[in-house]
């Protein structure tokens, strides 16, 4: 099973922290635009919507501050350098077929991508502890299973194409659909042991979340959204490495996409400025960060709904709203990266992708650079698994994540040169990873106001977007939706 491509930030075991240079901290933006700066619109958050947004406003003229929590750019895509020269993804990093905006932006900064590793054989761990080494994109099964999951595939994917992608709560049978989970779509639809199994893997694989956790209605739109205008989403494109989401990486990491932009803009990015209040009076609101106070004619808040509940609005954001955000958790990731001097599983024959119904990690992937001049395992923690370790130390999450690594692929995966482990939950400005989901009844009761403006309030980031959502193609497309919206007037 295969991975979701937008993952934040961690902590590095063995390796060096990558910068963001020409930003500015507070006190240089109070003397750059003023100690009450005057500017055309605000951009709260500095990830790669944020960035997007104020690129695209600061190119017709208007006057932009963003202020961004964090001591770095980038938001949920944040890139490390590793001892040996190398740079490894600790946030997201995948893009496939049909993220066509993510490219355009790629191709307009020159970071170039790659088609991941994919030769080989993958591994079906079995909740006995058996290792089964197969080809092709699904672990071995009877026909009837095959047939089974097959025919559930054929219907989420029936049902998703009748989902609104910028509306999902006008869907026919949208209360219907909300009023469940996915998981009681699974049991109530699927007889097949096997293809049961398969169903709620991908669930944690694909989502980070667990089956029983989201809406029906949520997981079929997120089904929807994985094309763009011209191809439907599918299931298959969602959930596949080759041809799917997670088709390619970024050569030296997408975190460049985050620098490369807020090193043209510059002063015009602020870090360690956590937005506490924006006040709104007529058409301009006062948005409040730590040491400093901005006026502005608009501000696109481009944070997770969970994060944008958390600033204090005044006046109050209409009910909806703040009910919304009060119900749209963030996944639950972990991401740790075990470093080797070369990717020995390739010689043994094998690809990487391991999908596992036991251990703390139960999706991991080859996560080497394109020449293979070393050796990386990348080995994902999601919901209940992450849940599980919250409590634990750096140290023993390691340890866990070695000895499952050492089960899939030997001996030799228990030492590796360099660790790297994200722990995004306990992430201050993070709290979670992408994607964003609803449980039962959220969508069709407060969903409409995930892009309703307010007043001079426009909402960003990758959980608004209407293609790819939840993705850094998503984050991207907000982005340049805010952007579009403010100038359009």
């Amino acid at each position: 099973m295969n991975r979701r491509s937008l993952l934040g930030a961690g902590v590095a075991l063995g390796a060096g922290a990558a910068t963001t240079a020409a930003v500015a901290s507070p006190s240089r933006a109070q003397t750059t635009e003023g100690a009450d700066a005057v500017v055309d619109t605000v951009v709260v958050g500095a990830g790669l919507a944020g960035l997007t947004a104020a690129r695209k406003l600061v190119a017709a003229g208007k006057k932009v501050l963003v202020l961004e929590a964090r001591d770095r750019v980038g938001g949920r895509v944040h890139d490390i350098g590793l001892a040996n020269g190398g740079t490894i993804e600790r946030g997201g990093q995948f893009t496939g077929p049909t993220q066509t905006r993510l490219q355009a932006l790629a191709d307009e900064l020159g970071v170039k991508t790659f088609t991941g590793y994919n030769t080989g054989e993958s591994i079906y761990y079995t909740a006995d502890g058996t290792l089964i080494r197969y080809s092709g994109a699904l672990p071995p099964m009877d026909n009837d299973s095959y047939q089974a999951l097959g025919q559930a595939i054929y219907q989420l994917d029936t049902l998703a194409s009748t989902i609104p992608v910028d509306a999902p709560w006008t869907a026919p049978k949208a209360e219907e659909l909300d009023g469940q989970t996915f998981a009681s779509w699974i049991e109530g639809n699927v007889t097949n042991a096997n293809a049961k199994t398969i169903l709620h893997l991908m669930s944690n694989g694909a989502l980070s979340a667990e089956s029983r956790d989201i809406s029906l209605l949520w997981i079929l739109n997120y089904i929807a959204v994985s094309g763009n205008e011209t191809n439907p989403g599918n299931l298959t494109r969602l959930i596949s490495t080759l041809g799917g989401a997670r088709d390619s990486r970024f050569v030296g990491g997408p975190y460049q996409l985050a620098t490369k932009m807020a090193a043209a803009l510059g002063s015009k990015v602020v870090l360690k400025a956590p937005v506490r209040r924006i006040v709104q009076s007529g058409s301009s609101a006062l948005v409040v960060a730590d040491g400093l106070a901005v006026t502005a004619s608009s501000v696109v808040v481009a944070l997770p709904p969970t994060l944008a509940g958390r600033i204090v609005y005044s006046p109050a954001l209409p009910a909806t709203r703040d009910q919304l955000t009060q119900r749209f958790p963030l996944s639950s990731i972990g991401k740790a990266i075990a470093v080797y001097d070369k990717p020995f599983w390739r010689d043994a024959g094998l690809n990487g992708q391991v999908a596992a119904l036991t251990g703390t990690t139960r999706s991991t992937f080859d996560n080497s650079p394109p020449d293979g001049s070393y050796g990386a395992l990348l080995a994902f923690l999601d919901g209940d698994q992450m849940r599980a370790v919250e409590d634990k130390s750096d140290a023993t999450i390691k340890q866990l994540i070695l000895d499952d690594l050492a089960r899939y692929f030997g001996s030799q995966a228990a030492t590796p040169t360099e660790f790297v482990l994200g722990r995004w939950d306990a992430e201050e400005y993070t709290r979670g990873g992408a994607p964003g989901f609803t449980p039962p009844g959220v969508l069709t009761r407060f969903g409409s106001s995930i892009r309703k403006t307010a007043g001079v309030i426009h909402w960003a980031g990758a959980e608004t977007a209407t293609f790819w959502n939840g993705h850094m193609e998503g984050a991207v497309r907000s982005g340049e939706q805010a952007a579009a919206d403010i100038l359009k007037g």
